[in-house]
């Protein structure tokens, strides 16, 4: 009998650690709506004690969310899992993902902690999560450079307190598939209550081996859980990728020999929504949702895949839910049309007001351009969602660029329901643009990226536009789009300053990537 793999998604846990990566608590509910959809078995949808913002959003996702076990991270102490627990509840499945650091390096130089200590407290952490769960999962951060001895008399004390999933993470990237699989068989085979436990891999892809290494942790050392992100999404070169790991576990089950609960045809969605939300673009070449994943450049596969298909291609396009743009609707489509797409998307309006306020922006995007794509509709439901209850609210705004004169704009916006008007000259359109409201509002946040991104194709395309600023520590993307890029370009930019203002986004890091 086929085995059943367990696909754990991280997306909103360490995907968001990704620096700018930040998300609304509404950004992370129609994130979570989504993996529902995508039959992900389990979301870990956040880190309860790390901020209020967190803990709200993990309790609305837990309210939401029917199908899929909803967990939150938690440190080893008594205070961390109870916040989880309480952000937790209501959920009809439950997990409390709790951790502690047993490598030597982390046990020394950042708990400061005697490995004795370190086993006790994982021992107490799991015994107190059971008061809450019978769900729970315990990590050792920086497990695969812990010794093994040490690694091996923790697991099975946990395992022995109840912990019913162990996870042991390549924290820094650092494993190479046969060495890594093989340290999760020595795990199995050398603890002896092993079996009462599922295992779990969670790796980083800074060498670029975070796929390869959960797949070895899964083939080579039995573990039947890995934990991963939509589009690889994490900190510093992200995480194993759950697009990639489903497709080569479907695509190769003849060596895999495994089953997935995912419904592939809702990967693309769940890819273009993530990146839509963080403003992190999804390469070209990216395997499976890359736009480029099922182009042929070259005259031979072209003809080759003319013939037949599976000459080039091992996986179809519309199975992980590729498809030629759609035109759905124009400037004549009426309100029933717009909310029976909309319900074809997945998306869910909470009220009236809001559908209300959705077709009256789609009303006038349509009045910009002819054609009206499902992608279009994702960008004006996501990024206007919260509007009204921005400090910062774009208005409206005009420029002046020509060819050896200085680029002028004047920008129209409201801050704290107060309407402010600016104007600045600048390199181009639009920095003459952020100039403006910079100058008005005085931010002094570092611009570290802006870039901007078609979301369909020819030149009536909606722009993307993200832009990243920093300022006191902190990080955070703004999305804004538009069919004119520089007014996108604004709307970006006072998004990035709304999350900057939001107290709520001022989280405590859990200083780990478990």
């Amino acid at each position: 009998m086929t085995d059943k793999l367990i696909i754990f998604d991280t997306t909103l846990r360490d995907g968001e650690q990704s620096p700018g990566a930040s998300m609304t608590k509404d950004e992370k509910v129609r994130i979570a709506r989504q993996l529902e959809r995508l039959r992900v078995d389990v979301i870990e949808a956040g880190f309860a004690a790390s901020s209020d913002g967190d803990f709200a959003a993990i309790n609305a996702i837990a309210q939401v969310i029917k199908d899929s076990t909803v967990c939150s991270l938690a440190r080893a102490n008594e205070k961390d899992i109870g916040r989880a627990a309480d952000a937790l509840k209501g959920a009809n499945s439950k997990r409390i993902h709790t951790f502690i650091a047993t490598s030597p390096l982390h046990m020394e130089k950042k708990l400061r902690m005697t490995p004795d200590q370190v086993f006790e407290q994982a021992k107490a952490a799991v015994r107190f999560a059971r008061n809450h769960t019978n769900d729970i999962e315990f990590s050792p951060e920086d497990g695969y450079r812990s010794e093994v001895d040490f690694l091996c008399r923790v697991l099975e004390a946990v395992i022995k307190e109840g912990a019913t999933t162990i996870n042991v993470p390549d924290t820094v990237g650092y494993a190479v598939p046969e060495l890594y699989g093989n340290f999760i068989k020595t795990l199995r085979e050398r603890i002896p209550n092993s079996d009462k436990a599922i295992w779990s891999v969670h790796c980083h892809n800074d060498l670029g081996m975070g796929v390869a290494n959960s797949l070895a942790g899964v083939k080579i050392g039995g573990a039947r859980q890995i934990e991963c992100t939509i589009n690889g999404l994490g900190e510093r070169a992200g995480n194993t990728s759950l697009e990639e790991v489903v497709m080569a576990i479907k695509t190769r089950k003849d060596y895999f020999d495994l089953s997935v609960g995912i419904d592939t045809t809702q990967i693309v969605p769940a890819s273009k929504m993530v990146s839509q939300i963080t403003g992190f673009v999804v390469q070209p070449n990216k395997a499976v949702v890359g736009a480029n994943a099922f182009a042929h450049a070259s005259g031979i596969h072209q003809d080759g895949v003319l013939k037949a298909r599976d000459t080039y291609e091992i996986m179809r396009a519309e199975d992980v839910g590729w498809a030629a743009n759609k035109i759905v609707l124009g400037k004549l489509s009426g309100r029933n049309a717009f909310k029976q797409r909309l319900q074809e998307l997945g998306i869910e309006l909470e009220s009236e007001a809001e559908m209300n306020d959705a077709f009256s922006r789609f009303k006038t995007l349509a009045d910009q351009k002819a054609e009206i794509f499902d992608e279009d509709i994702t960008a004006i439901v996501g990024n206007n969602a919260e509007e009204a209850s921005d400090h910062y609210r774009f208005i409206s705004m005009s420029q002046r660029s020509e060819t050896g004169e200085r680029p002028f704009a004047k920008v129209i916006f409201k801050s704290g329901g107060e309407e402010f008007t600016s104007e600045a000259e600048g390199n181009g359109p639009v920095d003459a643009t952020l100039n403006a409201i910079e100058s008005k509002v005085k931010s002094g946040a570092e611009q570290l990226l802006y870039s901007v991104n078609a979301i369909t194709t020819g030149t009536e395309s909606q722009g993307e536009v993200t832009v990243r600023l920093a300022k006191g520590g902190r990080i955070v993307n703004g999305v804004g789009t538009d069919p004119d890029i520089v007014a996108a370009s604004a709307k970006a930019y006072l998004a990035a300053l709304n999350k900057l203002y939001d107290p709520a986004q001022q989280k405590l890091n859990a200083q780990m990537a478990v």
